[in-house]
C-alpha cells in the first residue's frame, strides 16, 4: 500500500516551535508586535490559536519548549464540544480522543447512536457531508482515555497493516483490590473467549491467542494499588483478565471479579499513546496522566 500523503491546510496560519518558556500572550504579543493587543486577544477569544493541537483561549496558558504554536488567520470552525469525548489532537489525516467511561466506541446491536464513532462522525459530517471517521482500535465501553480514529481508509489499513511498528507505547492504569505484593512484573497468557463472550487465560496455545502485559505498581496503601499496565499485545479485556489472575480485579469490573468500586466506575483509563504518524513519519505522544478520581483513593 502506498504511504497516505499530508494534505494541505487550505487556511492561512502561521505555526511556531515555542524556544523559550512563557505565556501564550507574552508569546503572541512578542511575536505579532505590530498588531495590537486587542487583536491579539481576538485570536484567543475565537479559537484562532492551538497548542500541540488543542485550541487554547486563556492568554495565560503556560508554554514549554517544543511546544507547537498555530494560528489560524480568517474563519475558524467553533471548537468540538461533547460531554462525552474531548479532541485531544486532530489533522487532516488523524483524530485523537479521550473518551469517557460509559461510551460505547461504535455501534453495538442494541445501540448505534450514544458511541464515540457516531459523535465524530457527525461532528465531521457538520463541516463536509461527504467526510468519513474510520476506527483504528476500540476500547471498552467502561474503559476511558485515548483512542485513535483516522479520517481516511488508507490511514486506517497503514495502522491495521503495521500495527507494531506504528504503535510504539500504549500505557493504561487501573486501580485494583487487593493491593499487589509485588512492584512490577509481566504476565503472559493465552486468552480465549466463551459463549458468553467471557474472555479468559489459558495454557493452550492453540485454544487462545497469546497476550502480553507488563506492570509497574504506582502507589499502594492497605486496600489497593494504582497500577501502570503497558501492551505488547492488544487483546479483548487483557488488562481485565490478566488483573483477574494477579488475583487483583479491577475495581468496579463485577465481569472480571472485582469488588465495588467507591468511584462509580471501572477503574481502568488509557493513559498514554505514541506512535508514528502515517502520513508525516512523525513520532507524536499523548498523555491524560492519572485521573484525579483514581488519584483520590490513595
Amino acid at each position: 500500500m502506498s504511504k497516505p500523503s499530508a494534505k494541505q491546510h487550505t487556511a492561512k496560519y502561521d505555526e511556531h516551535t515555542i524556544e523559550t518558556p512563557a505565556t501564550l500572550m507574552e508569546f503572541l504579543t512578542s511575536t505579532y508586535e505590530g498588531s495590537s493587543r486587542t487583536t491579539v486577544k481576538s485570536y484567543l477569544t475565537h479559537g484562532q490559536v492551538t497548542v500541540g493541537g488543542v485550541v487554547k483561549t486563556k492568554f495565560d496558558t503556560p508554554l514549554t519548549a517544543g511546544d507547537i504554536v498555530r494560528v489560524t488567520f480568517g474563519h475558524v470552525e467553533k471548537p468540538f464540544t461533547h460531554k462525552m469525548l474531548r479532541i485531544v489532537y486532530e489533522d487532516d489525516d488523524l483524530i485523537v480522543i479521550d473518551k469517557r467511561n460509559g461510551l460505547l466506541s461504535m455501534a453495538s446491536e442494541r445501540e448505534r447512536v450514544k458511541t464515540a464513532y457516531y459523535i465524530l462522525s457527525e461532528y465531521l459530517k457538520s463541516r463536509d457531508r461527504s467526510a468519513r471517521i474510520f476506527i483504528i482500535h476500540r476500547l471498552d465501553r467502561e474503559t476511558s482515555g485515548l483512542m485513535l480514529f483516522a479520517k481516511s481508509m488508507e490511514v486506517q489499513h497503514a495502522f491495521q497493516n503495521n500495527w507494531k511498528g506504528m504503535i510504539l507505547e500504549r500505557k493504561y492504569v487501573a486501580v485494583v483490590s487487593p493491593p499487589f505484593k509485588e512492584t512490577h512484573g509481566v504476565i503472559r497468557s493465552y486468552l480465549a473467549q466463551n459463549k458468553a463472550y467471557t474472555v479468559y487465560s489459558t495454557r493452550d496455545s492453540e485454544e487462545g491467542e497469546l497476550a502480553v502485559t507488563r506492570f509497574k505498581v504506582l502507589k499502594s496503601n492497605n486496600r489497593y494499588s494504582l497500577v501502570e499496565c503497558e501492551l505488547d499485545t492488544g487483546k479483548k479485556n487483557q488488562i481485565r483478565v490478566h488483573m483477574r489472575d494477579k488475583g487483583s480485579p479491577i475495581i468496579g469490573d463485577k465481569r472480571y471479579g472485582g469488588i465495588a468500586s467507591p468511584i462509580g466506575r471501572v477503574a481502568l483509563h488509557a493513559r498514554r499513546v505514541r506512535f508514528i504518524h502515517p502520513a508525516t513519519g512523525e513520532t507524536l505522544t499523548f498523555d491524560t496522566g492519572v485521573p484525579g478520581v483514581f488519584e483520590g483513593l490513595f
